[in-house]
């Protein structure tokens, strides 16, 4: 098991997993010739337009983890330039580093900037997984449009229909766990019970209608500017395609990025977002070089701003890398605490 633990082992696995792919893609991959010219005749117009709606997109999330926050923390609570920082901290650090670390980055970034109080890592890590949640709705809703206008692979179809399965289950298990008041000792639950109730922490705003109507409309928000983003960049590759197109695609490269096995998942992301694109007559080679550019597009306003707030944090590479292991550590030091960690208070909610 320590074996498995090591970073050296991780480091090989991701190195083994690049090799892989890079020797996959230059033997069954596209035409690189034809990929090389997608980008010759690329609409920067398009490409910037697209970029502005990436940069709305966050800011319309952050905001709904900031309504999450106020709803399920007591004060002190952080204001939203702070919240705003750590979110792009974890853009940052799932862009460029393997696995979910920014999701513990974030809480990492907030911690650092808030007065020590027992149980503040499993609250904001709860607050991180209801934020998650709170994606469902505007995701069952974009899949629910795809499934009915659009052109879907059969293989897609499978997928997505899997996603809307377990997004609706997870959607009840949450707003059932969140109506639950009964906040048992976590030093006395196993690992994952512990994280179910870390999560029901984090759900309590889910009792609250206005909370929960902010958070889903900020998240709906984002979802439709990263859906025009999408849009924007098939223009910018001169693929004059439906919106539904752009929805297929927006799907698709969620999926392929929901485990990231290496940074980005480059190349499995680009094979995601091309292989749909056939169906409406783009080459492979095209939708290819689209996905590049898409990715390129997608983690230029999270790796630039991401890179802004972690100077501004006092934050480097080496640290974000160290900050899973410290995440759990911190949480495993809430749950062995000698009583509750912080509870959700009614009166410290809006609403």
């Amino acid at each position: 098991m320590n074996v498995l633990k090591s970073p050296w082992f991780r480091l090989a696995l991701v190195f083994l997993g690049a090799v892989a792919v890079v020797a996959i893609l230059w033997w069954r991959g596209p035409s690189w010739h034809d990929v090389a010219n997608a980008f010759g005749a690329v609409s920067w117009r398009w490409v910037i337009a697209a970029v502005g709606l990436n940069l709305l997109s966050v800011v319309a999330r952050s905001l709904a983890w900031h309504v999450v926050i106020q709803q399920a923390m007591s004060p002190p609570r952080p204001r939203y330039p702070l919240v705003f920082s750590a979110f792009s901290v974890g853009l940052l650090a799932n862009a460029v580093l393997p696995g979910r670390i920014g999701e513990l980055a974030r809480v990492a970034v907030l911690t650092r900037r808030l007065p020590p109080r027992r149980g503040l890592w499993a609250t904001l890590v709860g607050t991180v997984f209801a934020h998650r949640v709170f994606d469902l709705v505007p995701v069952l809703l974009l899949i629910i449009y795809v499934l009915a206008v659009a052109r879907i692979p059969s293989w897609a179809v499978s997928s997505l229909l899997a996603v809307v399965g377990v997004g609706i289950a997870l959607l009840a298990v949450s707003v059932i766990g969140a109506r639950r008041h009964e906040r048992p000792m976590l030093e006395s639950l196993g690992g994952v019970r512990r994280l179910i109730t870390m999560a029901r922490q984090g759900l309590g705003v889910m009792r609250s209608a206005t909370g929960t109507a902010e958070a889903v409309a900020f998240q709906i928000a984002g979802w439709t500017c990263q859906l025009f983003a999408v849009w924007a960049a098939l223009r910018a590759f001169d693929i004059h395609t439906p919106l539904d197109a752009a929805g297929l695609v927006l799907l698709l490269m969620n999926v392929a990025t929901i485990f990231p096995l290496w940074p980005g998942n480059v190349g499995l992301l680009q094979a995601a977002v091309a292989l749909p694109l056939t169906g409406y007559g783009v080459s492979y080679a095209k939708g290819f070089a689209f996905g590049i550019g898409l990715q390129a597009i997608e983690a230029s306003v999270g790796i630039s701003f991401g890179l802004l707030f972690l100077a501004h944090e006092g934050l480097s590479f080496a640290m974000l890398r160290r900050m899973e292991a410290q995440g759990e550590g911190e949480v495993a030091a809430d749950a062995g605490g000698t009583g509750e960690p912080e509870r959700v208070a009614a009166g410290s909610r809006r609403g």
